[in-house]
């Protein structure tokens, strides 16, 4: 069981027998009464989000999820064809279920794949990823202000916004969570 304490964007709970993940939470005190927590989280069975609120100390269930250690090969229309690395067994998931974290995967790269009562729902992957930028547009001479950001396509098909220093062919490191840029590798 966790409580409200250990609640943290991408936490997976189980509230009536449905896994969620904590998308965000904000905690706040109404007057007159005890303290709330505020969620959005998305089912992780239907993709749907949802708002919830819960009173502070209240318990939600620990949600049966097996997480094995795969291999992303490819992507084929919707589908995303995954290798388990001790079976060799292959496995598709649809890119919407998934969500954005889908953007950030290269062919080869090694994820785990969370599987719920037999059949596999998400992909956990590394908080921050170093990819290639293989567009954007050139930085102005001259344009010297510090937050100036222009997009950037990665190789991975994602766009993102970067600096205006960053060319074609340099490495930036990506928060996966957010799509913010970290910084030049």
């Amino acid at each position: 069981m966790y409580s409200t304490t250990d609640f943290r964007k991408g936490l997976k709970i189980e509230i009536d027998g449905t896994p969620f993940e904590i998308i965000e939470f904000q905690s706040f005190k109404p007057a007159m009464r005890g303290a709330m927590i505020r969620t959005k989280m998305r089912n992780i069975l239907n993709g749907r989000v949802v708002d919830n609120t819960f009173r502070s100390g209240d318990k939600v269930g620990r949600p049966d999820l097996e997480s094995h250690d795969m291999q992303f090969l490819y992507r084929q229309g919707e589908d995303m064809v995954f290798m388990d690395l001790t079976t060799y067994e292959q496995l598709s998931l649809k890119e919407t279920v998934i969500g954005n974290k889908g953007g950030y995967l290269k062919d080869g790269q090694q994820c785990r794949v969370l599987i719920y009562n037999g059949s596999p729902l998400d992909i956990e992957i590394p908080i921050s990823l170093v990819l290639e930028v293989v567009d954007t547009e050139p930085g102005a001479k001259g344009d010297t202000v510090s937050n100036v950001t222009k997009p950037a396509r990665l190789e991975t098909g994602i766009s993102i916004h970067v600096p205006i220093f960053v060319n074609i062919g340099d490495k930036v490191k990506v928060d996966t969570r957010s799509g913010e840029y970290l910084g030049r590798e």
